[in-house]
């Protein structure tokens, strides 16, 4: 049992400081497991981790939210963009088909892709902002952007930030959108986890509790440092990290 804490702990881990920051959580998940050959990997405990991260965000924009709340037009917004991502999300999710997508090759090839538009992306000159820009056109456009990642090695926080930008906006503002939009994204995975979560045994269940506990405080300085991050530098940063990660991926799969 102490061995499937600490394989949880590193899983949440990996999910708390990947979720929010463009190089895919999904994908290290995957690797970190196929690798280690851990025992409790599964998709459920991935999404079920989603929670943690899910309650950091909530909690670490809470005014935030509030004003949004109030503001019926930006709140209208970030529903519209997130619908695309949940009606398929929830068909990749039901069918299975996001299954045939969990493997090394899939995540390799989208780790270096998207990581070299997001590079590009990240050139645009800036001149939009959430308050005044983002209308109905930018929303759909970067909610159609976000349905791309249901494929491992995309990241989600990584492909809103890349449209967000080729929309000109500027890096902290793009990181709010994919911030805003984590929210239902999150909460819609720890949703559909959650019957798998009550099916399971009792020990199962605390060792659930104990992952998104750590995944939570994780994923909040996660949040915290890398909008500290992006207002003084570029992405560069992350577009390397994920071309390194490619390469060794491309080995890995294709030897």
């Amino acid at each position: 049992m102490i061995s499937k804490y600490i394989e949880a702990s590193i899983l949440a881990f990996i999910q708390g400081f990947t979720e929010f920051i463009p190089v895919s959580s999904s994908a290290h998940l995957i690797i970190i497991s196929k690798i280690s050959n851990f025992n409790i990997s599964s998709l459920q405990l991935d999404i079920s981790l989603h929670l943690g991260s899910l309650l950091a965000i909530i909690f670490y924009f809470r005014k935030d939210l509030i004003n949004i709340t109030k503001n019926k037009s930006l709140f209208l917004l970030i529903v519209l963009g997130s619908i695309p991502l949940i009606i398929f999300g929830y068909f990749f999710y039901s069918s299975g088909l996001i299954e045939n997508l969990r493997n090394l090759k899939v995540i390799a090839w989208t780790t270096l892709i998207f990581g070299i538009l997001l590079f590009i992306a990240d050139r645009s000159t800036i001149k939009n902002k959430i308050n005044n820009n983002l209308n109905l056109k930018n929303i759909l456009i970067i909610g159609i952007f976000q349905v791309l990642a249901i494929i491992p090695g995309v990241s989600r926080s990584g492909i809103i930030i890349t449209a967000s930008r080729f929309l000109n906006f500027d890096r902290v503002d793009s990181s709010k959108i994919s911030f805003y939009l984590s929210i239902p994204a999150l909460a819609g995975a720890s949703v559909l986890s959650m019957k798998d979560i009550i099916n399971t045994n009792v020990d199962m269940n605390i060792l659930f509790i104990f992952a998104v506990l750590l995944s939570f405080i994780v994923s909040y300085l996660t949040i915290k440092y890398f909008l500290i991050y992006v207002r003084s530098f570029n992405l560069n940063l992350f577009v390397y990290y994920r071309t390194f990660l490619a390469l060794i991926l491309f080995v890995i799969a294709y030897s």
